[in-house]
């Protein structure tokens, strides 16, 4: 893979994946053959920021959880209210993790594919 267009991926899409990560995703990009690369750019990864914004407003009734992809928590979530507020509480803090790990994950399955 040109290394050209891996940095400019990483550069674009760096806050979607954890900081640790990048180093490790470069290298498997670098080695990913050029006709995998179309499916790499047209993957779609949510944004933590916009995960965190969303867990501020609907929390409570799990509207974070079905924009990460979390269908069955953010029914759950919804059904006792964000876990009687105290859920929604956590998730806080944990839903930017949640959706980088997300995003990990649909790089992997994209990148073994």
């Amino acid at each position: 893979m040109d290394t050209q267009k891996v940095d400019l991926f990483i550069a674009t899409n760096s806050k979607s994946f954890e900081g640790h990560l990048i180093p490790s995703i470069r290298e498997q990009l670098l080695a990913l053959p050029e006709e995998k690369w179309t499916l790499i750019q047209s993957l779609s990864f949510k944004d933590p920021i916009v995960a965190l914004i969303i867990s501020l407003l609907a929390g409570g009734l799990g509207i974070d959880r079905f924009y990460i992809g979390d269908t069955g928590l953010g029914l759950i979530k919804l059904f006792t209210c964000g876990g009687f507020g105290i859920w929604a509480f956590i998730d806080l803090f944990l839903i930017m993790g949640a959706a980088k790990d997300k995003n990990y994950r649909l790089l992997q399955q994209a990148l073994t594919y």
